[in-house]
């Protein structure tokens, strides 16, 4: 299993203990410290996780909340899984010899159409 890296984003939380309950309450703090965002970009980035983060607002929003970056952004493991591949004979890679019943494809068998057809139980004498 392959690790891959992810980040909890928890600015929200800080800004709550900070007394900060709207997203437009960081537009006037970030813009005196030289952060020009609009409201829909402060809404986003305190509602969501945002992928990439500039230093400088990072910088901004841990002056204003009185944290450190680590305050805002929680290093996680994810366990990544592995997509399992097809190979030859059928079975999954990753999963041969694993004993689960594989599904049987249904046939029609043309006598029990015409069984059905005269009103009949397919299998059953007219």
């Amino acid at each position: 299993m392959k690790r891959k890296m992810g980040v909890r984003w928890h600015l929200r939380e800080r800004m709550a203990a900070a007394g900060m309950w709207k997203t437009t309450d960081l537009v006037a703090p970030l813009a005196e410290r030289g952060v020009r965002l609009s409201r829909e970009q402060v809404y986003r980035l305190v509602t969501g996780q945002p992928e990439r983060l500039n230093v400088y607002v990072l910088a901004a929003l841990c002056d204003i909340l009185d944290c450190c970056p680590n305050d805002l952004i929680e290093p996680v493991v994810e366990n990544a899984t592995v997509r399992k591949r097809a190979v030859a004979g059928g079975e999954l890679a990753g999963q041969e010899g694993t004993g689960l019943p594989r599904p049987v494809r249904a046939r029609i068998v043309p006598e029990a159409i015409a069984g059905h057809e005269s009103g009949g139980a397919p299998g059953s004498p007219s």
